[in-house]
């Protein structure tokens, strides 16, 4: 796929991510979730956390700084906006067509440029879903960045599995809405509240 239309769907589903993110009411934060031993401030710290200061870092080639992987952003009550911002200036990192060039050193590993920035707009939409449901609203995309999202988890699902980051593959019907699918694939049931989903 070229990068262009990834960072299309970049630039779709973190529109999506702000505009639940500003649907999150701060009294719902020590509400729990499905995702197993963590509340909705837990799951909000870690998207914020990785689908835009990480998607920038990402993009710069620079490590996540100890104080950003330790900091609650949802103690600023502006946090929400903050997340926009901060997604805003993630996308434009990812404008320049050469920052989808060669590999992004993991520490451990290193990947594609292009696949770790899929992987984070898959992250946008998975985890935007997850807190979309802990706070009763939707999260809503194309049907094309949902079939984009859908193919990422699909080519990645054994690798999530094996860090406990995606439940098993919930059965779902075989002509069910793409994103429906996208998400039953991470082990997340659409038609639950996703009672199944792992990390």
């Amino acid at each position: 796929m070229k990068y262009d239309e990834t960072h299309q769907y970049m630039s779709e589903c973190s529109a999506e991510a702000a505009r639940v993110a500003r649907g999150v009411p701060a009294a719902r934060l020590s509400d729990p979730t499905h995702c197993p031993g963590w509340d909705v401030r837990t799951l909000v710290d870690h998207w914020v956390l990785y689908t835009s200061h990480g998607l920038q870092h990402r993009a710069l080639r620079k490590p996540l700084p100890d104080d950003l992987v330790a900091r609650d952003f949802t103690a600023d009550p502006q946090w929400a906006e903050a997340y926009a911002d901060q997604l805003g200036r993630a996308v434009a990192a990812w404008a320049d067509p050469a920052v989808w060039e060669g590999e992004v050193d993991l520490g451990t590993a290193a990947m594609p440029a292009a696949e770790i920035a899929s992987m984070i707009v898959k992250e946008m939409a998975v985890h935007g879903w997850d807190v979309a449901v802990a706070t009763d609203q939707k999260f809503r995309i194309s049907d094309d960045a949902a079939r984009f999202v859908l193919d990422v988890v699909e080519r990645h699902g054994d690798l999530y599995r094996q860090y406990d980051g995606f439940a098993a593959v919930v059965p779902v019907a075989e002509d069910a809405p793409v994103f429906e699918r996208a998400l039953a694939a991470s082990g997340r049931d659409p038609r639950q509240g996703a009672a199944h989903v792992d990390r």
